[in-house]
């Protein structure tokens, strides 16, 4: 299996919150959809800053993070968003990665829109197709 992308969308979670207030327009909610490495390995979604720009996310925190080589860096958390596939959601913040790094799809949104990665197609899937089901146990 080699790597797999997947089209996420991602919503600014606060814009969608003004709109329920009727303080902004639907047209005003920021959103993009993106081309995102799937990655079962990260922990949380990343995404670089001009995406964070794109999206008119404030920084909301600061984490040490390890990075695929191994090195630790200190990572900017900004949200939330909300992620969207597949007819499934999920609300979360982000890490932003340095430069124009690509988009990662981490276990947290994963596990929460009930999704895998189907080995034998190497495709982002549905692990219950008739949707989301949370273990509270």
């Amino acid at each position: 299996m080699g790597l797999v992308f997947a089209d996420v969308e991602i919503v600014n979670a606060g814009d969608v919150v003004m709109h329920q207030r009727l303080q902004i327009g639907e047209e005003d909610i920021r959103q993009l959809t993106v081309n995102a490495m799937v990655d079962s390995g990260a922990i949380m979604l990343s995404f670089n800053d001009a995406v964070r720009q794109a999206l008119g996310l404030d920084i909301i925190d600061v984490r040490p993070s390890q990075l695929a080589d191994g090195s630790w860096i200190a990572l900017p958390v900004a949200g939330p968003v909300i992620v969207r596939f597949a007819g499934r959601f999920c609300t979360t913040n982000a890490l932003i990665l340095p430069d124009d790094s690509e988009t990662l799809l981490g276990a947290i949104p994963m596990e929460e829109m009930d999704l895998w990665i189907h080995p034998a197609r190497g495709v982002l899937a549905p692990v219950h197709p008739e949707g989301p089901l949370m273990s509270l146990r």
